[in-house]
């Protein structure tokens, strides 16, 4: 199961971690959200994580990506991997 650290806006429309929230839906993975701090000063778990503080942040099997223009790059690869036939 992915874990995705996002911001607290209650919808998914309004920033990029909602996008990337719809993102993973419409892949259909499954995914835990954990909502960070307002205050980049108190994201200690992202920092650990990536190294900065910024949000959205990705956790997927091993990889772990920041940016949801990266995650959203990540979660179409992943796609086309599913789609190509066994064996090539």
């Amino acid at each position: 199961m992915a874990i995705l650290y996002r911001c607290k806006t209650p919808t998914d429309r309004l920033c990029p971690c909602g996008k990337v929230a719809r993102r993973l839906r419409s892949a259909g993975i499954d995914y835990q959200e954990v909502r960070v701090p307002v205050r980049r000063r108190d994201r200690d778990e992202v920092d650990d994580l990536t190294g900065q503080r910024w949000v959205p942040v990705l956790v997927h099997e091993d990889e772990v990506i920041h940016d949801s223009r990266r995650i959203v790059e990540y979660l179409a690869y992943l796609e086309e991997l599913e789609s190509e036939p066994a064996g090539r």
